[in-house]
Order: structure tokens, then C-alpha cells, then sequence
């Protein structure tokens, strides 16, 4: 057994092990009411996840407009052991004077980290008097948790663990229909059959590892978009790239000549690669879409993955990718062989 097998199988079990088994930080998965108005005292509805709330001991929440300005919660119980009620009371209207904005809502959990939910709350601004001011932004002291974590990210939750699957699986596709096009390449010019079936067998694994990328994209699609497969264009170009592999399996089959076959073949793997690159990374990102990477929403971003998840997700290309190759190495082997028993 070659060294890069027992590597390929190490990394593998690594991803799944850690993947699986690595908790996800505290986060803010609820904020209530939504809209709330200058001048006046409101009681937020929070509801956390993963923190563990001792009747409201140990928190400290603001309410965050801009880089230079707060406002900190004045009292703060639990409702339930998932549940946290901030009080607040705010000033009649912005520093800067508009009428509405956003505010952030940070809720630091002692000795358990801190938690931020972005746009939490739509502040309207009043012409009442307040007494209440907006504070210099002065947040120091947070909590910070040392024990390895993953990110928590709203809706994603627990799902975001996928990332080492579905997204990792896309990569190693792409890595093994690369290798096809080189070894198609190769023997457009050598004409040599050994060439051919090591660039038929990496597209059958690439093409493989297309359909559980898919599958695993719509089991990530009913939790987080609400459907399975909801014609979203990142979806739809997917599918028509799979559609044109397809396309080259039948091809092959449909001719007897393995020079025949080997030379049209080749030619029309080259093809496929060549508008496979426009379907899934130019035309997604020339519209709008739910899938990360597609309308200006970039994909991969500090938004997505933290130093923790990025021990994780890139040995878990090599790893997918080392598998592919490993499979591919066997099937191209079969191949072969009946190359050899039809010259014999």
C-alpha cells in the first residue's frame, strides 16, 4: 500500500472525527420584538444557543448603532434555560440624526464567549426627550473561550458541519476532472489507450463526487433554504453541467473502436471541462442567488469559516481528493486490463 493511501484514510477519519464531534459556540438564535422606538424602555426576547445561563448572572448585552456608539442593557434575567431578557432603555434618537437604522445586539456570556446578532433590532427615532445617550464604543473585557469551537452562524447552526462534505467533495471534483482533461490531453497526443482509460476513470469518480456534492447540497438546502431543490441558478447550471457528463458516458458507450472512442472521447471531456468552469463560477455570480459565492455573496469569506474550521475543511479537499485519485487509480486498472485482453 502506497504512503498517500494510509494518508488519504488518516485525514478521512481526522474529518469526520473532528467534523462531528467539535462543538458549536454560543450564538443568538431569536431577538423580540424587532422594530423599537426612541425614548422608550424595551424588554428584548433573546433566545441563545449553546450558552449556559445561570438567572442571568455573569451577562453583560448592548445594543450596538455604529463603531463609535452603544448603548448598555441596564437589567438582565433568564426566562428559561435557553432564554434571556434584556432591558434597555433608549435615547430618543441616533447620534447622527437619521430616523431609523439597524442596531447589533452583542450579549457577552462570562467565561463562555460572546455572541452577536447582527441587524437584531430596527431602531425608529423619536422626537421625545431622553436623558439616555449614546455611548462612546467601549466594549473590553469580553469573554473569550479557549476550547476549540466552531462558529456559530444563524440558520446554519449544527449544519454548518457540511462544510467538510458537501464542500469539500465539490473541490475534490474539480481536482479529479482537471487530471481527466491532462490525461485527455495526453492522449490526443501520445494516442496511447493507457491514457485514456486514466482520464475515463478520474471523470466516472470526478462525476461520482458531482452527485453526492448534489445530494448533499440538497440535504443542506431543505434545512437551511426550506427545500431540497428549490431552481436556484447555482442548482440549475449544476445540473446541466452534470448533464454534460452524462453526455460523455454515453458516448463512450456508444462506440466499439477503443481508438475511436479514446480520440472523441478526449475531445469531448475537453469540452465539458471548458463550460463546466463558466456554470459554476461565472454565471452563478452574475446573479442573484441563496448559495454563497453567487451575487456578490462571497463564498468561503471570514464569514464562513474561522481558523478552527479551516483545520478541517482543507485536509478534507486532500483527503476526498486523495480517495478519488485512490479510486480512480483502480478502476483505471480494471480498465486496462481489458484494454491488454482485447489486444491479446
Amino acid at each position: 500500500m502506497k504512503w498517500w493511501k494510509i494518508l488519504a484514510i488518516v485525514i478521512i477519519l481526522y474529518v469526520h472525527i473532528a467534523g462531528l464531534l467539535i462543538p458549536i459556540g454560543i450564538g443568538i438564535n431569536s431577538v423580540s420584538p424587532y422594530q423599537v422606538t426612541g425614548g422608550e424602555k424595551v424588554n428584548l426576547n433573546i433566545g441563545t444557543y449553546n450558552a449556559d445561563i445561570k438567572n442571568g448572572e455573569g451577562v453583560r448585552a448592548w445594543l450596538k448603532y455604529d463603531d463609535d456608539h452603544l448603548i448598555t442593557s441596564k437589567r438582565i434575567f433568564s426566562e428559561a434555560p435557553t432564554k434571556l431578557m434584556a432591558e434597555f432603555i433608549l435615547p430618543a434618537s441616533l447620534p447622527d440624526g437619521k430616523k431609523g437604522s439597524d442596531l447589533s445586539l452583542i450579549i457577552d456570556f462570562e467565561d463562555q464567549g460572546t455572541a452577536v446578532s447582527p441587524g437584531a433590532v430596527y431602531y425608529t427615532g423619536t422626537e421625545k426627550s431622553s436623558v439616555e445617550e449614546w455611548m462612546p464604543l467601549e466594549l473590553s473585557d469580553l469573554s473569550v473561550v479557549a476550547n476549540l469551537h466552531f462558529p456559530y452562524r444563524s440558520i446554519l447552526i449544527e449544519t454548518i458541519r457540511n462544510t467538510y462534505f458537501h464542500v469539500s467533495l465539490w473541490l475534490s471534483m474539480m481536482i479529479l476532472l482537471t487530471g481527466a482533461v491532462v490525461f485527455a490531453i495526453r492522449n490526443l497526443r501520445s494516442k496511447n489507450l493507457l491514457d485514456d482509460s486514466r482520464s475515463s476513470a478520474l471523470t466516472e469518480v470526478g462525476f461520482l463526487f458531482g452527485i453526492f456534492g448534489v445530494t448533499t447540497g440538497m440535504i443542506w438546502a431543505e434545512y437551511t433554504w426550506g427545500k431540497a431543490w428549490s431552481w436556484d441558478i447555482k442548482q440549475i447550471t449544476t445540473a446541466i453541467a452534470l448533464l454534460i457528463y452524462s453526455a460523455y458516458f454515453l458516448l463512450r458507450n456508444s462506440m466499439e473502436d477503443p481508438y475511436k472512442k479514446s480520440r472523441i472521447s478526449s475531445i469531448f471531456n475537453i469540452f465539458a471541462f471548458i463550460a463546466l468552469i463558466p456554470l459554476l463560477y461565472i454565471l452563478p455570480r452574475m446573479s442573484e442567488s441563496l448559495h454563497p459565492g453567487s451575487g456578490g455573496n462571497p463564498a468561503l469569506g471570514g464569514e464562513d469559516l474561522d481558523s478552527t474550521m479551516r483545520m478541517i475543511f482543507y485536509p478534507a479537499v486532500i483527503g476526498w481528493a486523495l480517495v478519488g485519485l485512490w479510486m480512480s487509480e483502480i478502476l483505471s486498472k480494471y480498465k486496462t486490463v481489458k484494454i491488454l485482453s482485447l489486444k491479446s
